[in-house]
């Protein structure tokens, strides 16, 4: 295995396609490491898991397990020197402790993506940087600044904590003056970014994948909707609004993976509006919106995720059936998603969490319409 700088945060550079019984480091142990896992066992891969939580659903389908701190170097290093090729499930991974090992290991995708993922208004000053077109935006380094800043965007506006938010998590909307009074004991006491609010007529998402030699394919992009900022279902077909703005938004969310060098699946949000396509925010891993890919793409969005991070050819993005639609299993769901398994051509993913609570994604179902079924 050869080695050398990589200036995107990769040190062991592959000169050929990882073997079969290689092993594939996985930050974070939720259930898309778990799909990702899957997917891995079925090239012939081993994966290796890292996360602070003992209670790792990851973990259940892997051959290795680090329960540790992300911010342990020690722990870390040692992770990494058992792995050929280390990715993520998590995007608010620690940047630093990767920094420290970035000439040892290949990371895939690098830090910068992350850096960039994990800072709010350093990823729209990016995405405007490569002619995104994102909701106006300001700056709330501190209490004081709040006022100035949703005077600046107006109201109403949505108060997001600059870092960590996620699945509408910190989170605040702001609909009158009144609304001010508490917003910053709110959201947590940190820094806040205002965003003004975004009139859209859908939210659709851009999946692709790039590979380690620069090719990139696309799947479609479905139309979500989503349930107190938590994704309940993507659909597709997404609709001729959506379909008229894929384009344009897959150039952008392009142009990022290759300024960044990006290799792996990749995402990126919209909101479909009258003036075009409205960028949301990026995930630089695999997304929830695109789990139906598993049963209703030839590859899946985690099976082109391993081939590309392993150097290997990446697969067919085509649809398998004319309509689809993937619903989250949320909360105390469970049965219902149970009853889903007798219907036709609906394929069901529990994730293996026992505790089911408000919020939480339990697992999720894909149906699949085709023409010789109705």
């Amino acid at each position: 295995m050869a080695r050398g700088p990589n200036s995107f945060g990769g040190g062991k550079a592959l000169v050929s396609a990882l073997s079969p019984g290689s092993t594939i480091g996985i930050l974070g142990g939720g259930q898309l490491g778990r799909m990702l896992a899957i997917a891995a066992a079925q090239l012939g891969y081993r994966c290796h898991i890292f996360s602070p939580e003992e209670d790792s659903v990851a973990a259940e389908v892997a051959a290795e397990f680090t329960c540790a701190s992300y911010e342990s170097i020690n722990e870390v290093s040692a992770f990494a020197a058992q792995c050929e090729v280390i990715t993520y499930e998590f995007e608010n991974v620690p940047v630093e402790p990767l920094k420290r090992i970035a000439d040892k290991i290949l990371l895939r995708p690098g830090t910068r993506v992350l850096e960039i993922a994990q800072d709010r208004i350093a990823e729209k000053k990016f995405v405007g940087e490569h002619g995104g077109k994102t909701a106006r935006f300001a700056e709330v380094p501190q209490e004081i600044r709040l006022s100035e800043a949703v005077s600046q965007v107006g109201i109403p506006a949505i108060l997001k904590t600059n870092r960590m938010g996620y699945d509408g998590k910190g989170q605040l909307r702001i609909n009158n003056e009144n609304d001010l009074g508490n917003a910053w004991r709110r959201t947590g006491g940190q820094p806040l970014i205002a965003e003004s609010l975004v009139e859209f007529d859908a939210e659709f998402s851009v999946l692709l994948v790039r590979s380690a030699n620069g090719e990139v394919r696309y799947w479609e992009s479905p139309k979500n909707t989503h349930d107190n900022g938590i994704l309940s279902w993507s659909s597709l077909p997404a609709g001729p609004l959506i379909e008229s703005q894929q384009a344009e938004a897959r150039r952008l969310a392009t142009s990022i993976a290759e300024t960044l060098g990006y290799v792996g699946v990749f995402t990126c949000e919209f909101f479909a509006t009258a003036a075009g396509p409205i960028f949301n925010e990026m995930a630089p891993r695999v997304h929830n919106s695109g789990h139906w890919t598993i049963e209703g793409s030839v590859t899946s969005q985690f099976e082109n995720h391993i081939r590309a991070i392993c150097g290997l050819p990446l697969g067919d993005t085509a649809l398998t059936a004319e309509r689809m639609e993937m619903e989250n299993i949320i909360g105390d769901a469970r049965e219902r998603g149970m009853n889903a398994l007798s219907e036709q051509d609906c394929h069901l993913h529990l994730y293996g969490k026992q505790e089911s609570r408000e919020g939480r994604k339990m697992g999720h179902s894909t149906r699949l319409y085709r023409e010789s079924h109705g």
